[in-house]
């Protein structure tokens, strides 16, 4: 009898034991299901973050590059010969080439960097996104085309090269050999030597129509 009760206790531990061993085997499966669960959580989260940031930046891209920003309206001429732009001017840093109704354009969304215009006169032309940068510094712009005679062209750089807040350069397909362009503003001029152009100089270059007086015109953008 003391033999058939031992082997009973023993029995009845080894259950025990099997029992509790099962139910830390159980709890361990669980603990490492919750953690399977937790890690996928934290992927899925961190993708759709992911996505989502990609998405608003994708967005803004779009929105930067996108002709809807294109400025509408039309120069009106005074009695000078300046023209002055009629619709609003957008004054967004965009990526992209944006469009512009004027050629050379006068403003309108642009490049966050703006082109060097103390007085820089370059031989290529320019990047519109950036030299109308430089216009909302309350620089003056003056271009050429081919057909502007070298005299006129060296005596306009030489007048350039002197004059901070301007900056010159060719725009082959412009439709006047010689003209002159200010935030909102433009006119043609005859020559360099056409009373005009100084006079538009004087008005425009760090002119009431700056929209960011005193913003510099050194470290941006050199050919």
């Amino acid at each position: 009898m003391g033999s058939a009760k031992n082997t009973s206790a023993s029995s009845a531990t080894d259950r025990r034991e099997r029992i509790e061993e099962m139910r830390r085997a159980e709890r361990a499966r669980a603990r490492r299901g919750r953690i399977a669960v937790i890690s996928v959580s934290t992927v899925v989260v961190a993708a759709l973050i992911g996505v989502g940031a990609w998405a608003v930046t994708r967005g803004g891209d779009d929105k930067d590059t996108s002709a809807d920003a294109k400025p509408a309206g039309h120069f009106t001429y005074a009695k000078d010969g300046v023209g002055t732009w009629s619709g609003k001017l957008t004054r967004n840093h965009v990526g992209g080439k944006p469009t512009y109704p004027m050629n050379p354009p006068v403003g309108g969304d642009h490049n966050q960097v703006w082109m060097n215009c103390n007085g820089d006169v370059y031989e290529k032309p320019l990047a519109n996104e950036h030299a109308v940068h430089s216009l909302e510094h309350g620089a003056v712009w003056v271009t050429y085309n081919d057909k502007a005679p070298a005299k006129d062209v060296e005596a306009l750089a030489a007048k350039v090269k002197q004059t901070p807040y301007t900056l010159m350069s060719p725009i082959d397909d412009q439709k006047d050999p010689i003209m002159l362009s200010a935030w909102g503003h433009q006119r043609t001029v005859k020559s360099a030597s056409d009373p005009a152009a100084a006079k538009f100089f004087a008005a425009f270059v760090q002119g009431k129509q700056t929209p960011e007086m005193g913003a510099p015109c050194t470290g941006g953008l050199g050919q």
